[in-house]
């Protein structure tokens, strides 16, 4: 074979894999090759379609700790071409160094130093240890790790993840585990996870127990691994039963006798806590509970020796189990010598800043965009809806039932709703509102702002769901709240169970937005105000779990809560707040408006300030307010050329990094990013006019933000509704003339009755364009024809007949489509 001849499975087989086995790689024990190692899963962009999957030619593996990550590429093309991909797995796999290769040059990449250089062989396993661990080199000179830390690290990683079937980690997941088994063998105390949910944080903290139970690590053999003798006591702490239940199965494979669920009634009848097992679950308020032999409080948990767990998980730990003034934290205190290991899926906010501060940063994050981009959480959409009575004064006699005690002339906003007055038929309409737009067949979880109101919302949707013929079963919607008890308990398993189809809707207010693991959650409707940070990610959280066939979950907001998304932890963590230059404190705390404390308006001299301002004057030609006049917006691009789009106040639009963006912002980028896929619009048009050249260009528009869906939008957004997504690329990429699909039809015919004089043909594709006027350009795919032959002929074999055998069929299907798209 010559040089440079060879694809890239020949160069890798005949000359990158005898350079790794040369340096020791498969022949040192305990060092592996790993090959085509499966990273991200894609993005879903919708019918059962995803992004590209990211894998790793070769993973170097040693100890069970992957080292190095390497791009490899055909002999032909040079190194260079593998760089960036080499640099991005190494980064996302936590690996020292990345490697781009031909099979001849051999590119290192060292991702801590940021030192770049071909080299003449890859790196040993002893040496790609050594420099990965070696933190001597790491902190620039400093004294070097105690000799503890590297015993506790190769122990760790001689345990195997207990994997059940064909279960393995996820990167992210095997990031998280890795990080906190480091941190513990550096003898911290205190270790933070911040993970979004639906990504498996319990999962984490299984395989983390379950290394260190099985390595025989402990707080005694902490700095004497050759003492380590005794299994480790493992805490898994939670703040309600589903949470702790939910764990308590998942650690199933430690076995039967070695986990204990603590529950008040069982350590009443035996009159003593459990002791005997090596992993306990329970819940703060057990703990907290308890009274001593003369009816006292006495806290379960003073019955333990302070020393007597090792390792203790705290599942959502941003619910205050940092707080000072909380329960958790006399629990935390009193358990102190353990090491503890606290989940949350929020990232810091001045909310949550105790829990920062208590357990400090954390030592692995993954947010909820990253897994929505990597493919392991359902995306979303948001519908946001602006009502007219958002906002109520008080009239009397004005109509309107008011429950209550309203005052006259007051403004109530929406926290005010369901709170201190209700109008049932508003909350009549919203849920009639909501309930047009979805499947009623597809499971939804209701958030209203109390526990009566969830009842009320219940009423109105099981009422509207009979109206409308949908089902007559009671159950169809339930409240779950905390005052239905076991009933709600029972209803919520039996909603978590995908094969059963009743309840289809729960109505809440703040039980379930954290605990519910239901996969197959649709839409999420808020109906209460969300402005907390932390329980608004929560409640998102519902919604973004896999499940086979979900391509998104729909996010109805009545409450403007999609602000939320509006947040910097979506692109990246925030900024540290700069230290005041005057008084020396953050946040600041210099006296404002006129000699108030921080925070106090100086005119009213309250906080929140309770000035009197106008209200705005209704839309003189809507006479709404907000004013919901279809309005226009001149927009001018980068070649010159202005676009006129529909302001729609309600429309959202949301980048690939996870944040809103104005319509205009998502002109604007899409302008930028449709050069990359054809040079101009002639070629625009020949891509289009073949429905296989088509198909490849939406695929690969899906796989950078622009699937079906937001395309389809886009019509609205320029006007164009009838018209066909060929015209959104032309009228974005160059302002060209929009026209409707009957237009394009019309235009078509005189050209398609010369090209296929034949009636059967004409016959054909006149059956075929009357698809196309009703349901768009879908109807005109490859993968279409063998279902508009059936429909129209029965079978194949009946088409053949009238139209000739299958590739002039395919031919004349094929073919008649470059008339629609003929110049105008």
């Amino acid at each position: 074979m010559t040089q440079g001849s060879r694809n890239e499975a020949d160069t890798r087989a005949e000359l990158i894999d005898p350079k790794l086995i040369g340096a020791g790689w498969g022949k040192v024990e305990n060092s592996y090759i790993r090959r085509e190692v499966s990273i991200t899963q894609g993005r879903i962009i919708g019918g059962g379609k995803r992004a590209s999957a990211l894998s790793s030619d070769y993973v170097l593996e040693y100890q069970g700790r992957k080292l190095a990550a390497i791009e490899a590429k055909k002999e032909s093309l040079s190194y260079t071409e593998g760089v960036r991909q080499a640099k991005d797995y190494a980064q996302r796999l936590q690996c020292r160094f990345g490697y781009a290769t031909n099979g001849h040059d051999i590119y290192q990449v060292d991702m801590l130093t940021g030192e770049e250089k071909l080299v003449e062989q890859f790196l040993s396993p002893d040496q790609l240890w050594q420099l990965t661990f070696d933190l001597t080199q790491k902190s620039g000179g400093e004294r070097p790790e105690p000799d503890f830390a590297a015993v506790w690290r190769e122990r760790f990683a001689q345990i195997p993840f207990e994997c059940k079937g064909d279960w393995q980690p996820r990167y992210y997941q095997e990031n998280a585990i890795n990080n906190a088994l480091e941190a513990i063998a550096q003898g911290k105390q205190r270790i933070l996870l911040t993970l979004a949910t639906g990504t498996g944080k319990t999962c984490i903290a299984f395989q983390t127990a379950w290394k260190l139970f099985h390595s025989r690590w402990s707080l005694s053999a902490q700095k004497e691994p050759s003492a380590a003798k005794k299994r480790p006591r493992t805490l898994f702490l939670a703040d309600r039963n589903v949470l702790a239940n939910q764990a308590f199965n998942d650690f199933g494979p430690f076995g039967e006798d070695a986990i204990v669920r603590l529950e008040p009634g069982e350590i009443k009848k035996k009159g003593a806590v459990p002791k005997n097992a090596s992993v306990f679950f329970t819940i703060f308020q057990t703990f907290m509970s308890g009274t001593d032999e003369a009816g006292n409080p006495s806290p379960y948990f003073g019955d333990y020796p302070e020393d007597f767990f090792d390792f203790i998980v705290i599942d959502e730990c941003h619910r205050g189990g940092a707080n000072d003034e909380s329960a958790w934290r006399d629990i935390l205190n009193y358990f102190s010598p353990a090491v503890q290991l606290g989940l949350t899926a929020t990232p810091k906010r001045t909310v949550n800043a105790d829990t920062y501060s208590y357990f400090g940063e954390p030592v692995y994050s993954y947010a909820l965009k990253d897994g929505i981009n990597d493919g392991f959480l359902t995306p979303f959409k948001v519908l946001p809806i602006v009502g007219t009575m958002d906002e109520y004064i008080y009239t009397p006699g004005d109509g309107v039932v008011v429950k209550g005690e309203p005052e006259q002339g007051r403004v109530y906003k929406e926290g005010d709703f369901n709170r201190i007055i209700t109008i049932p038929e508003r909350e009549k309409m919203r849920v009639r509102y909501w309930m047009d737009l979805f499947n009623p067949k597809e499971k939804t979880l209701v958030f209203c702002a109390t526990q009566e109101h969830a009842g009320t919302v219940r009423d109105f949707i099981n009422q509207y769901a009979v109206e409308k013929g949908w089902t007559a079963n009671p159950s169809y919607c339930v409240r779950v709240t905390a005052n239905d008890g076991v009933g709600g308990e029972n209803d919520l398993k039996t909603f978590q169970d995908n094969e059963k189809t009743i309840p289809t809707i729960l109505t809440t207010s703040r039980k379930l937005s954290t605990g519910v693991d239901a996969r197959n959650v649709r839409n999420i409707v808020l109906m209460r105000p969300c402005n907390n940070m932390i329980e608004f990610k929560q409640i998102i959280g519902r919604g973004t779990r896999m499940y086979d066939g979900k391509d998104y979950f729909t996010i109805y907001d009545f409450v403007k809560a999609h602000y939320n998304f509006a947040d910097p932890e979506w692109d990246g963590e925030p900024l540290e707040p700069q230290v005041c230059e005057k008084c020396g404190n953050t946040p600041c705390s210099c006296e404002k408006g006129g000699g108030a404390e921080p925070g106090i308006c100086g005119l009213c001299g309250h906080n929140p300030c309770t000035c009197e301002r106008p209200e705005p004057e209704p839309c003189t030609e809507c006479g709404q307010r907000p004013c919901v006049c279809e309005k226009k917006v001149v927009i001018t691009l980068s070649d010159g050329r202005a676009r006129q789009i529909k302001h729609i106040s309600s429309a959202m639009y949301w980048s690939p990094e996870g944040k809103p963006i104005t319509a205009k912002e998502f002109v604007e980028r899409m302008f930028d990013d449709l050069p990359h896929f054809f040079a101009d619009e002639e070629q625009l048009r020949q891509i289009w006019s073949d429905p296989t050249t088509r198909e490849r260009l939406l695929e690969d528009l899906a796989e950078a933000g622009y699937d079906n869906e937001k395309l389809d939008s886009m019509k609205d957004l320029i006007d164009a509704k009838e018209s066909d997504v060929y015209d959104v690329l032309a009228f974005v990429a160059y302002a060209a003339k929009t026209c409707t699909r009957k237009e394009r039809v019309e235009r078509a015919h005189p050209s398609l009755a010369v090209g296929y004089p034949d009636y059967k043909q004409r016959e054909f594709i006149d059956f075929i364009l009357e698809r196309y006027l009703e349901d768009g350009v879908q109807e005109l795919a490859a993968g279409k024809l063998i279902s508009l032959i059936e429909l129209k002929y029965n079978t194949i074999s009946d088409a053949a007949t009238e139209l000739g055998p299958p590739s002039a069929i395919r031919e004349t299907f094929v073919g008649f489509q470059r008339y629609l798209y003929e110049p105008l």
